[in-house]
């Protein structure tokens, strides 16, 4: 396994009375979530923190089960990992789902969910709402999280720009967890290298950094240090949300030091057909 040094933190802000935010960091399996909850009184908060035990409780218990994944709802065109990651995030999606419908005081609670899982030589990346995943790598910042939010959908759709939609549609939510019965969450598998910087925030700190202040900061601190610096900017500049960030750094890989001892089997095989033909 990969050597990861990590931080995560979360803060209230400076408008919320209560924390809807969640998120998990396990060092040992290779698991950070952040979920972003929403919902009146305090149903937010109890639809993240439902979502990150379920999907965190699915990885860590099916973790050695060949059978851990819905088979009817499989991906072929998926990896076995991927498919368990996603069969995670439906089975939170359907207990708050149902969970909601079951309680009045929850009725109408969802949540995001953004979810890192390192596995030897790679991460998959899954996620549904808009808490942002970003990789840094080589001083350069990119987003490996797919937004699902109204602004985010049209830009895509719309790249030159006009007509925006009304700013009050700005945090309207596409895609979250617990709202349908059914959810489908956007999926990537990424080779991850040594120095790559992995961070997962909810949207009361992607709302007041941009992309190239995360990288600075990311880049220039200690996970630990980094995650304190992000809930104090993002206060300062008015911590209208709740805030919560996650800082992954990857210091060692295993998968690397293999690839290069296969790589040198392969080409020694390859030298060695090249002599008996000629």
């Amino acid at each position: 396994m990969s050597l990861i040094e990590c931080a995560g933190l979360t803060d209230v802000g400076r408008r919320r009375d209560n924390n809807e935010d969640e998120f998990l960091t396990d060092d040992s399996l290779g698991i950070y979530l952040v979920a972003d909850g929403m919902g009146g009184h305090k149903a937010g908060e109890v639809a993240s923190k439902m979502v990150v035990e379920t999907v965190y409780g699915y990885l860590k218990t099916t973790a050695c089960d060949d059978d851990a994944t819905d088979k009817e709802e499989n991906d072929e065109t998926l990896s076995f990992e991927k498919n368990r990651i996603l069969s995670g995030i439906k089975q939170a999606n359907k207990i708050v789902y149902e969970t909601s419908l079951g309680n009045k005081d929850l009725k109408g609670m969802g949540s995001t969910i953004s979810a890192l899982y390192f596995l030897e030589y790679t991460c998959i990346a899954a996620n549904v709402g808009d808490s942002p995943v970003y990789l840094i790598r080589n001083k350069k910042i990119k987003l490996v999280s797919i937004i699902h939010n109204v602004f985010a959908e049209y830009a895509a759709l719309n790249p030159d720009g006009k007509n925006k939609p009304n700013p009050k549609f700005r945090h309207m939510l596409t895609r979250s967890m617990g709202i349908s019965e059914n959810v489908e969450p956007d999926i990537s598998e990424i080779r991850f290298l040594k120095n790559d910087i992995f961070v997962i925030c909810s949207d009361g700190l992607s709302d007041k950094l941009s992309p190239d202040e995360i990288k600075k900061v990311a880049g220039n601190n200690l996970p630990e240090n980094a995650c304190r610096q992000f809930i104090d900017i993002a206060n300062e500049r008015g911590g209208d949300d709740n805030i919560t960030v996650i800082v992954a750094k990857v210091k060692k890989t295993t998968g690397r030091d293999k690839l290069r001892v296969l790589k040198a089997i392969r080409n020694g095989i390859l030298n060695i057909k090249k002599k008996i033909l000629t």
